[in-house]
């Protein structure tokens, strides 16, 4: 591209956006790599700067794959859309009057760091909404983790009966 006269903060551009788009959370760190390209080559400028680009090419080429952040992102903005602007569960609202107090305000809060595992488990979703599931972590890199995590949140709502 850089040859063909393809103007290089393009270049940057698309390959952040590769790094976020198409590798996502399987390597979280390609995203940095790119941001950190794309500003060596604003301080370098051409041809050094270049070589910049190049590096975080490879490493995108070289990550795990997932885009399953950009099809949760859609699938809960759609959601979104669908279900319009409710307002949180009032079990999580501050009560900063008495009227909003007697009214449920802030009663039942569960602090995730007051709990053992530092995991409420409660229901941030509209009263409304049921909780969705909106990201699919891949069994690919990082991911992986983050899929152990997941499940372990889900298993712990089940054993507390906060599905």
């Amino acid at each position: 591209m850089l040859t063909g006269g393809e103007d290089p903060r393009y270049l940057a551009r698309r390959i952040t956006r590769m790094a976020i788009e198409d590798i996502g959370l399987a390597e979280p760190d390609a995203q940095r790599h790119c941001l950190d390209a794309w500003a060596t080559y604003e301080r370098l400028g051409s041809p050094e700067g270049e070589l910049a680009l190049a590096q975080a090419v490879v490493f995108l080429a070289l990550a795990p794959k997932s885009n399953a952040l950009y099809a949760g992102y859609k699938n809960a903005m759609a959601s979104a859309k669908k279900t319009g602007s409710e307002p949180p569960p009032k079990h999580i609202l501050n009560a900063p009057t008495s009227l909003m107090k007697d009214q449920g305000y802030g009663d039942g809060y569960q602090y995730d760091h007051d709990a053992e595992d530092g995991f409420s488990g409660q229901n941030y979703f509209p009263e409304t909404m049921k909780r969705g599931v909106y990201y699919l972590p891949a069994e690919r890199g990082f991911e992986r983790e983050l899929k152990k995590r997941l499940d372990y949140f889900a298993k712990l709502r089940q054993k507390r009966g906060k599905e």
